[in-house]
């Protein structure tokens, strides 16, 4: 009978310890951030899409809390109907120590301080967004649904030491105000 109860208690425990710690798809999880410009020569340049996966994440639903990083460096412009070239090019730009500045900032990390329920499977996550080596407190909506956590927010970027690229005098540059939607993935169990 002792045996019997100690693997009740055992089997209750690793149940409980399953429940707390999510797994995640990290290949399958990415932020996806939208660019858009403006300026007078606006007209001529692209909006850009640009999507990166999760490095390492990590999401515990007992204590509510997620902790998720991303590699700058792995950042790809997804552009459509621009040529590879141009897609590279991009690419330097924005990995240089002109935008992200990837070699001295390589990772971008989303701690959350709280995350509380609201109706039909949505959260208000609040958390530090550790991006371009500076720390800023953030909130959005999370919503989830089929082992898909999903949700976005708005950024400036020049709230985290990030001047928005500009070109021909400013007659194109992109604008402060970027969008970072996100799908973080868990394994079905």
């Amino acid at each position: 009978m002792r045996k019997l109860a100690c693997a009740v208690i055992l089997a209750a425990a690793c149940q409980w310890a399953v429940a707390q710690d999510v797994d995640i798809e990290t290949r399958r999880s990415t932020i996806t951030v939208k660019v858009e410009k403006t300026g007078l020569f606006s007209a001529f340049a692209h909006n850009h899409t640009i999507q990166a996966p999760l490095f390492s994440g990590k999401l515990d639903t007992e204590k509510r809390t997620a902790m998720l990083t991303f590699h700058s460096k792995d950042m790809k412009v997804l552009d459509e109907g621009v040529k590879d070239s141009e897609k590279a090019d991009i690419e330097l730009t924005m990995k240089s120590d002109k935008v992200l500045d990837v070699e001295k900032f390589p990772e971008i990390r989303f701690a959350s301080t709280s995350i509380t329920g609201q109706e039909g499977g949505r959260y208000l996550a609040k958390g530090d967004l550790t991006l371009h080596g500076t720390t800023r407190s953030i909130e959005f909506p999370v919503a989830f649904a089929k082992d898909h956590y999903t949700g976005s927010v708005k950024l400036k970027q020049t709230d985290f030491g990030i001047s928005p690229v500009s070109i021909a005098g400013g007659a194109v540059k992109v604008k402060d105000v970027i969008e970072v939607v996100f799908e973080i993935v868990s394994s079905s169990k």
